[in-house]
C-alpha cells in the first residue's frame, strides 16, 4: 500500500513530477548526455509549474467574483444537495482506475494504430474521479464500480486524444501532438459544425484592426479588457436587483472601491493569460521532443496528448471571440432554461474559456470567423444542458463541483457511465 500510494499521489498525482519524468526517460532512451538530461527534465517541471500558476490565477480569483455575484441573483445556487466526499472516501478506487486506464492507454499506443499516450496528468486524476461518482450515485459498490469506471476511464484516454488528432492538425498544421482535454465533446461539434457553415480561408488572426487598435492582438489585454467590461455588467446587474456591489464582492466599509476591485479583478485575467502562455511554450518545447524517445523505442509511433492551453497560442484572438460568445450565449440559455433541471446552472466561466476557447480555435481553424463564432455559440448552449441534464446523475455524489467544472466531456461521459451504472445495479 506504501508503494502504490506513492505511485498514485507522488507520481500520477503530481503533474510536474509525471510529466518531469517522461521528459527524463524520453531523453535518457535519445541517449542524450546528462546535461540535457537534467535540463529538459528541470524545464518541463518548471513549463509545468508555470502553466498551471497562470490557470489557477485566471480560474480563482480572477473570475471568483462572477460567480459570487450569480449565487447572490440566484441564492438557490449557493444550496448544493448534500454530496458524498468522492476524493476522500474513494481514493483508493481512484487511484487503482489511474493505474490501470493509463496501463492500457500504453497497451493500445503500443499494438494498436490508436498511438496516441495522455499525459495531461491532473486529468489522469478527474476523470475517474467523475467516474466513480456517477457510479456511486447510481448505486455501484466493489468490484463493478471499479470495473466500470476503469473501462470508461481507459475508453476515454485512448479515443478523445484520436478524435482531437485531425482538429489539432487543422490548427497546427502537423500531428506532433495532440490534446488530451474534456473539451473533446465541444470542440468536435464546433469544428465540425464551423467547417459544414463557415469559411477557413477568413481566419479571426487575419481580421482587419485598425493600426490604432493593433493592442488587442495581445491576447492578455484583451482578455483584460472583457473582464473588467463583464464586471461592469455584473455590477450594474446587481444594482438593478438591489444588491451592494461592495457587499457581494466583499470590499464594501474597506479603503478600496469598486474601481479598484474591477481593475485588479481584470488585470490579474490578463497575468494569468501571460503566465499561462509562458508555461505553454516553454512545456511544449521540452515535453514534445523529449517525447520522441519513447515514441522511438518503447511506443513506436506515438504521440502525447496534452493539455489544451498547448494550442491557445495559435489562435489567441479566436479564443477571446469564443470566450466571449459562449459567456453570451451559455447566460441566455441559463435563464431561458430557468426550471427546466434539478439544480440551478450558474455561468461556467471556466469551462467558457478553456473547453471552449478550444473548441473556438479550432473551429476557426476548419471555417474562419463565421465558423469560430457560430461554432463557439452553438457549444455555449450545448455546455448547459450538458450541465442541467448531467444533474441527474451527479445530485448526491459532486453536483456543486461539476456546476463550476463541469459542461462538456466530464458531464457527457458521466452522463452515458451513470445511465450504464443504474442498468447494472
Amino acid at each position: 500500500m506504501a508503494i502504490f500510494n506513492f505511485i498514485i499521489n507522488e507520481i500520477f498525482g503530481q503533474g510536474a513530477i509525471f510529466l518531469a519524468l517522461v521528459a527524463a526517460i524520453g531523453l535518457i532512451i535519445q541517449k542524450k548526455d546528462w546535461a540535457e538530461v537534467i535540463r529538459g527534465t528541470a524545464m518541463t517541471a518548471i513549463g509545468f509549474f508555470v502553466l498551471n500558476a497562470g490557470t489557477g490565477i485566471i480560474a480563482g480569483e480572477s473570475i471568483s467574483g462572477i460567480a459570487t455575484a450569480f449565487n447572490v441573483l440566484m441564492p438557490e445556487a449557493a444550496a448544493p444537495p448534500a454530496t458524498v466526499d468522492i476524493g476522500g472516501t474513494y481514493g483508493t478506487q481512484i487511484g487503482i482506475v489511474m493505474l490501470v486506464s493509463f496501463a492500457i492507454n500504453l497497451l493500445f499506443a503500443r499494438f494498436t494504430k490508436w498511438k496516441s499516450v495522455f499525459l495531461t496528468a491532473h486529468m489522469l486524476y478527474w476523470f475517474p474521479f467523475v467516474f466513480i461518482a456517477a457510479g456511486v450515485d447510481a448505486g455501484l459498490t466493489g468490484g463493478k464500480l471499479i470495473g466500470l469506471a476503469t473501462l470508461f476511464t481507459a475508453v476515454y484516454m485512448i479515443v478523445s486524444p484520436n478524435l482531437m488528432k485531425p482538429l489539432v492538425k487543422e490548427v497546427t498544421g502537423d500531428d506532433s501532438f495532440t490534446i488530451g482535454h474534456p473539451t473533446t465533446a465541444l470542440s468536435l461539434i464546433a469544428g465540425y459544425l464551423a467547417k459544414f457553415v463557415g469559411d477557413k480561408s477568413k481566419s479571426t488572426e487575419e481580421l482587419d484592426i485598425p493600426a490604432s487598435l493593433g493592442f488587442l492582438r495581445e491576447v492578455s489585454i484583451t482578455g483584460t479588457i472583457v473582464m473588467a467590461l463583464t464586471y461592469i455588467v455584473m455590477a450594474i446587474i446587481l444594482k438593478v436587483n438591489g444588491f451592494n456591489p461592495g457587499e457581494v464582492w466583499g470590499f464594501a466599509g474597506g479603503s478600496t472601491g469598486i474601481f479598484t476591485y474591477i481593475f485588479t479583478h481584470a488585470i490579474k485575467f490578463g497575468v494569468g493569460v501571460t503566465i499561462m502562455m509562458q508555461g505553454v511554450r516553454m512545456l511544449i518545447a521540452e515535453i514534445v521532443p523529449a517525447f520522441k524517445g519513447i515514441a522511438e523505442k518503447v511506443v513506436p509511433g506515438a504521440i502525447p496528448a496534452l493539455d489544451c492551453p498547448i494550442i491557445f497560442g495559435y489562435a489567441p484572438n479566436a479564443l477571446i471571440i469564443g470566450f466571449i460568445t459562449a459567456m453570451i450565449t451559455s447566460t441566455i440559455t441559463i435563464l431561458l432554461t430557468a426550471g427546466m433541471f434539478p439544480t440551478v446552472v450558474i455561468p461556467l466561466t471556466f469551462t467558457c474559456f478553456f473547453e471552449i476557447g478550444t473548441a473556438a480555435i479550432i473551429a476557426n481553424a476548419t471555417g474562419g470567423v463565421r465558423g469560430c463564432i457560430i461554432g463557439s455559440a452553438v457549444a455555449g448552449i450545448v455546455m448547459v444542458f450538458l450541465v442541467g441534464f448531467g444533474a441527474h446523475f451527479f445530485n448526491n455524489t459532486i453536483q456543486p463541483w461539476m456546476l463550476v467544472y463541469g459542461g462538456q466531456d466530464f458531464s457527457l461521459w458521466g452522463i452515458v457511465m451513470g445511465l450504464i451504472a443504474r442498468l447494472i445495479s
